[in-house]
């Protein structure tokens, strides 16, 4: 009797795949946790992945007939390594795969739109995720974070544009559904929270909640280019500032059912994140 196939997660120990890998555990799957340095997960065996060292492909995709995939971080052109390794992956007999994007980038788009038009080629049973921005956004060592800890501000380009939020959990609750249904939803699926908020209303929320004094900072496209300047390429920060640029024309004013529809319960809301995660005082 063959043993039961794997699922690969990479970025296992990330803010998504750390959630994706716990989800499928908990229905009883098989999981390898993939990861540059190959850091133990409770419940699945760690394995080493490096989208830029195709000597680790091999052993990760051992046993594994469908994968999660969150692109290399930081990466312009993700498509340069990802595709090689979808190919190998085909060869090495997986059928599904579940790919993070973005809801900012659709098929055959910029950065990991090229791997979202060229997934259905590769896999009978595929799905792109596309979840609008994080609200862990707001925690731990991300530059919203630290200027709400700093300085009690969000700093952005949005002007008054308003986003659909969307908590990792559910991202990863239905990467697991993508995952593991017998159906694959064999589209891409955009992801948000039950509303939509401006930088205001979100500060407002951290205001409220925390007891601190947090305020948004508008600033001009140039003037974010700049500060992201400072500290990566040029380029890629010019296309993170147009994310802002194209907010505040209204680009991220929406919210879909999907979380609704494919794990049976609603996404959460921005307020009830920050209660969870965000200490008083904070």
């Amino acid at each position: 009797m063959n043993a039961p196939s794997a699922t690969l997660v990479v970025g296992a120990t990330g803010t998504t795949g750390r959630r994706v890998t716990a989800g499928l555990i908990a229905e009883g799957r098989l999981v390898k946790a993939g990861g540059r340095r190959a850091t133990p997960v409770e419940g699945a065996p760690a394995v080493r992945f490096d989208w830029n060292e195709p000597a680790t492909w091999g052993e990760a995709l051992a046993g594994v007939d469908r994968v999660y995939l969150v692109p290399p971080i930081g990466s312009s052109d993700p498509a340069e390594v990802m595709l090689p390794f979808l190919r190998h992956a085909r060869a090495a007999g997986v059928h599904r795969a579940v790919l993070l994007g973005s809801s900012a980038i659709p098929a055959g788009g910029p950065a990991v739109g090229q791997v979202h038009e060229a997934l259905p080629g590769l896999f009978d049973e595929w799905a792109v995720l596309r979840p609008s921005w994080f609200m862990q956004n707001f925690t731990g060592s991300t530059p919203h974070a630290r200027s709400i800890r700093e300085d009690g501000a969000i700093r952005t380009a949005t002007g008054d544009g308003r986003v659909g939020f969307v908590d990792a959990a559910d991202i990863a609750a239905v990467a697991v559904r993508a995952l593991t249904d017998e159906q694959a939803p064999d589209t891409d699926l955009i992801l948000t929270g039950p509303q939509t908020l401006s930088y205001q209303d979100v500060a407002a929320i951290i205001t409220d909640v925390t007891g601190r004094l947090v305020v948004h900072e508008q600033l001009s496209f140039e003037q974010l280019r700049d500060r992201w300047a400072a500290e990566i390429p040029l380029e890629f920060a010019s296309m993170l500032a147009g994310l802002d640029r194209a907010i505040a024309e209204g680009a991220e004013d929406r919210t879909s059912d999907t979380v609704q529809r494919l794990t049976g319960r609603s996404p959460g809301t921005l307020r009830a994140f920050v209660e969870r995660e965000v200490p008083c005082g904070s």
